[in-house]
């Protein structure tokens, strides 16, 4: 069994070659904003405590938020995510159409660097490259949390990107690009809200290439330099 740092996340079980290893996409860390009930709050009730970043990129970097961000984005308008790496650049399509809070909370903290100089902390061969921590543990987070966006969910691919998650309503900044076809595999748990483009998905089977052959960091570092957003 291969499991991740924090076992008590539900897991995704896979069979390989008739071997089953339990692999976890979670994503653990600050605690995001509470209802009475318990559960994470919905991006509606705290978007006013906080503000959007600059769209044309010249807002200060911030790791530390208290809210999910108002609506900053047009969700009628097409976003692209470019995510330089040490293994390549990759373009990725956001699926506002789909996921329009989950693209939002993605647009604002790109906006605020908060994925720059950073580095993957988890990446597995055949399945996924998990990123957006800036600590690298694997518990780092924004300080919020926000629903999952599962009603019009596609079918992963290789190339898909999702949120990472500590399990229902818990996304924070942790996402994972597709890698391998077991990541394709997943039950659609994970909230999908981007695509890389065809002609960059050199660059995910690179990703890939570098990918722990159990669990854990790759054996090659993969650090993301900087993401940025082209709106429209």
């Amino acid at each position: 069994m291969i499991r991740s740092p924090h076992p008590k996340f539900a897991l995704v079980t896979l069979t390989t070659f008739g071997v089953v290893a339990a692999l976890t996409l979670a994503a653990c860390g600050s605690a995001g904003t509470k209802t009475d009930t318990g559960a994470p709050a919905s991006p509606t009730t705290a978007r006013s405590t906080e503000s959007c970043a600059k769209a044309d990129g010249s807002s200060t970097t911030r790791h530390a938020f208290s809210a999910y961000p108002p609506m900053c984005i047009d969700a009628t308008k097409p976003y692209t995510a470019t995510i330089e790496t040490t293994q390549g650049t990759v373009h990725i399509k956001l699926r506002a159409d789909i996921a329009p809070n989950t693209v939002n909370s993605f647009v604002n903290l790109a906006r605020y660097h908060y994925f720059d100089t950073t580095t993957c902390h988890r990446a597995v061969k055949g399945f996924v490259v998990q990123c957006g921590d800036p600590t690298a543990s694997g518990g780092g987070g924004p300080g919020y949390e926000f629903a999952d966006e599962l009603a019009k969910i596609e079918p992963y691919k290789i190339g898909s990107v999702a949120m990472a998650n500590a399990g229902p309503d818990t996304n924070g900044s942790q996402f994972f690009i597709i890698t391998g076809a077991h990541g394709a595999a997943l039950g659609p748990n994970y909230t999908l809200f981007g695509q890389v483009v065809d002609s960059d998905l050199g660059v995910v089977l690179a990703l890939d290439a570098v990918a722990n052959p159990g669990d854990g960091p790759p054996v090659t570092p993969i650090n993301i330099a900087k993401v940025t957003i082209q709106a429209g």
